[in-house]
């Protein structure tokens, strides 16, 4: 494989839809949104993506048979509004060149499906005392005051969106097609649904969709707690490293 490909597994008919992107990222928010998104709505797989621009190991799953690092596009057809394609994967391009050759690619399907709007959902990286904020950024000026209007927070200024997130929603205006990037504030080292979640609440606002986000809950409590652990040991490891640096004080002063 020398090119990222897209292998449809069949035709589908959609209307008028968005494509919401949410890739591995800052705390995994992205990626947690989308999935969560695509388990609520029932949404289907039609196409996945492959690129040699992904690591290079393969998956193993319960039966020991493999699988190549993928991109998996999910449809979800609206009696109320528009139809959503959603994709998520394993992995972003691990190479600038692959960044933004998945992003054609991507825009290229997107757009041989009628989409003419594309919301990358991602992570803003932050110390985080309650709620997340999500900070917005757009290539439309009304779009953007959409967003602001569902609670979203401008991006501040020169602030870099980096990877498939922003590289989308610069090559979206090549294409005619909006885009819109939607950032939770998250400390980024670990998976963070509660970013997750207060991202899902700002894009449902402004798709007007009706999806509970109760099912989060349960995530973001067994987050907490491993923060909450993790706390606990950084605590103890500096308390160790500050008595060890006590004796050693007292030893020097003990010898001289």
């Amino acid at each position: 494989m020398r090119k990222t490909i897209i292998k449809e597994r069949g035709p589908v008919e959609l209307k008028n839809p968005v494509l919401i992107e949410g890739l591995p990222g800052l705390g995994m928010v992205g990626r947690i949104a989308t999935k969560y998104l695509i388990k609520k709505l029932k949404a289907k797989p039609f196409a996945h993506l492959y690129s040699p621009h992904f690591p290079y190991y393969v998956i193993v799953n319960k039966k020991g048979n493999v699988r190549l690092l993928r991109g998996v596009f999910y449809y979800w057809q609206n009696s109320k509004g528009r139809d959503l394609m959603l994709f998520t994967g394993d992995s972003q391009a691990q190479t600038i060149e692959g960044q933004y050759e998945l992003a054609a690619k991507i825009i290229e399907f997107a757009k041989s499906k009628g989409v003419n709007l594309i919301v990358t959902l991602g992570g803003f990286r932050k110390e985080v005392e309650e709620t997340p904020k999500v900070y917005v950024a757009s290539t439309s000026e009304s779009l953007l005051e959409e967003a602001l209007k569902a609670d979203g927070l401008k991006s501040p200024s020169g602030n870099p969106i980096v990877g498939i997130a922003g590289i989308l929603l610069g090559m979206a205006r090549f294409s005619g097609i909006d885009a819109l990037c939607l950032l939770g504030e998250t400390r980024g080292y670990l998976p963070d649904p509660k970013a997750a979640k207060s991202v899902l609440k700002v894009l449902c606002k402004i798709l007007n969709l009706k999806i509970d986000l109760s099912g989060l809950d349960l995530e973001i409590e067994r987050a907490e707690k491993l923060l909450e652990k993790m706390r606990q040991i950084e605590t103890k490891r500096e308390l160790y490293v500050k008595r060890l640096q006590r004796e050693e004080r007292e030893r020097t002063s003990y010898i001289s």
